[in-house]
């Protein structure tokens, strides 16, 4: 069901980078409430969302729904870091936010989290409202708080879920999502 081992990426943080992680997030949820953000899918990414579209999957139905995964976000973190899911299995991902501080959890290969990451970045530079309710492949969560996104895995190989609030990432907040062909 779930594998819970630790990613390759996971190295354990100096104090130092613990420190400037959370001071990092920090000064960006500080910013986020004096801008008035809330927390929902991430707007403003057609773009992004759409390349996503073609490489992870696609928005599962609600009736067709093979298995629930449950992912708790920790402060920065995911628990698991890590499922195994087989093609073309539709998952209902049940995503609780444990912390203190807002959180997002969006599917997609590497590229295309990359590219996330970076316009993330450029809207919270140009003080844009980072949260909405338009990205079919992410889901955001306010501290507190549970939501479910609906996705179908239709492309085998190896994908992440990643927190892309400017600075969560970089503090070890990913996941890896094994797409595995049927047997």
């Amino acid at each position: 069901m779930f594998n819970q081992t630790t990613s390759k990426r996971s190295a354990p943080l100096s104090s130092a980078a613990v420190i400037a992680a959370a001071t990092l997030v920090l000064s960006f949820q500080g910013a986020n409430a004096h801008s008035g953000m809330e927390a929902g899918a991430m707007p403003g990414m057609a773009g992004a969302a759409a390349a996503q579209e073609l490489t992870v999957g696609e928005p599962g139905a609600p009736t067709k729904v093979d298995r629930t995964i449950a992912i708790t976000m920790k402060e920065l973190s995911f628990e698991p870091n890590s499922v195994n899911v087989r093609l073309n299995e539709t998952i209902r991902f049940v995503v609780s936010n444990k912390s203190e501080v807002d959180h997002e959890l969006v599917l997609g290969d590497v590229e295309a989290q990359t590219a996330h990451r970076k316009e993330m970045i450029e809207m919270l530079e140009k003080g844009q409202d980072m949260h909405g309710d338009d990205d079919p492949n992410a889901v955001a969560v306010k501290a507190g708080e549970t939501r479910e996104l609906i996705w179908k895995f239709s492309r085998a190989g190896r994908f992440e879920f990643d927190c892309n609030i400017p600075g969560h990432f970089e503090a070890g907040m990913t996941g890896a999502i094994n797409v595995e062909a049927k047997r």
